[in-house]
């Protein structure tokens, strides 16, 4: 399980995840992330960053926001899966 900042790291704007792609996309600069928040395109510096996910004793899933890990960096594609329709942000930036 991982939980995905929405947070853009090229320049912090918010990037939310398109139903017709499948994948994160920035639509302030065109930064693109697949479905693990790993870089597929566009300016940004690296994947979008995590929270630390733990489960507890007592099997319920805990989200640590105040824990922010830096996303892979580019080339890390562990999904190697293409978008599965248009993007929501062609054009738009």
């Amino acid at each position: 399980i991982t939980a995905i900042s929405e947070k853009c790291t090229h320049l912090g704007c918010r990037v939310p995840y398109c139903d017709s792609s499948s994948q994160f996309e920035c639509p302030c600069h065109g930064s693109v992330f697949n479905r693990l928040g790993e870089f597929q395109a566009g300016p940004a510096p690296r994947g979008l960053d995590r929270y630390a996910v733990e489960v507890g004793e007592d099997g319920l899933l805990y989200i640590d926001t105040d824990t922010l890990e830096d996303g892979p960096a580019p080339g890390v594609d562990t999904l190697n899966e293409p978008p599965t329709g248009p993007s929501c942000t062609e054009g738009s930036h």
